[in-house]
């Protein structure tokens, strides 16, 4: 699978898949007329790079995202979570701004829910 940069528009987030480094970016805001159609590349990635065994580096650095997005969120989040079931090597990073509280406990929530590495981190 080859990296992928996608980018950031008003209604939707900057994506950037390397393959090299092993790593997703989700940055900026989320709210897509198809939330599924727009992540499906980020799906295919994750699952090209889960059959070919490799560590997976996600980063999510969302200031805003609506419900369908959120679903995609978890639904990313449950195939890390499978992944690392099966001994796969992951790493979820959620970055929130230092005084969103709703980010921070959306952040939280998701965590929850996941035995997987999950750091939470604030930013100014």
């Amino acid at each position: 699978m080859e990296s992928l940069h996608i980018q950031q528009t008003k209604t939707s987030p900057e994506v950037i898949l390397d393959t090299e480094q092993g790593f997703v970016e989700i940055i900026g805001e989320s709210y897509p007329e198809n939330a599924i159609a727009f992540y499906k590349p980020v799906f295919d990635w994750l699952n090209a790079t889960m059959n070919s065994k490799s560590k997976i580096q996600v980063k999510f650095q969302l200031d805003y995202f609506n419900t369908s997005s959120s679903k995609v969120i978890m639904d990313i989040l449950d195939s890390l979570q499978k992944y690392h079931d099966q001994n796969g090597k992951v790493k979820v990073l959620w970055l929130y701004k230092e005084d969103d509280d709703d980010m921070q406990e959306t952040g939280e929530e998701f965590s929850s829910d996941l035995s997987l590495p999950f750091e939470l981190k604030s930013y100014k």
